[in-house]
């Protein structure tokens, strides 16, 4: 089992910034991808970011130039550094990692529970 947990999101002004976190903890052999996804309300969701073991990144056209995503492979850590937020930007956040389990061959996609972001006045 893998557990993701973000932590970060809240209430912010429009033209503001936040930084999500996601630690990935549990039975671990290796993490591939990792991202970020949203989902606002009525909509479905949609990734936003993603990066790979070897730290390519790439992002959604609409947050391209405002976001940055990194990880810390030794930390099994992902993050996402979001600048000139925008109300269009409210919604929940999750993350997600493409994981290895120890002892077994398979990669599976694990999700965070979420974390909600709002950006308003």
């Amino acid at each position: 089992q893998v557990q993701l947990v973000e932590s970060g999101g809240g209430l912010v002004q429009p033209g503001g910034s936040l930084r999500l976190s996601c630690a990935a903890s549990g039975s671990i052999f290796l993490i591939y991808d990792m991202g970020w996804y949203r989902q606002a309300p009525g909509k479905e969701r949609e990734l936003v970011a993603i990066i790979t073991r070897g730290h390519t990144s790439n992002y959604a056209d609409s947050v391209k130039g405002r976001f940055t995503i990194s990880r810390d492979i030794s930390k099994n850590t992902v993050y996402l550094q979001m600048n000139s937020l925008k109300p269009t930007d409210t919604a929940v956040y999750y993350c997600n990692a493409a994981v290895q389990y120890s002892g077994s061959q398979n990669t599976v996609g694990s999700w965070g529970q979420g974390t909600q972001v709002t950006v308003s006045s």
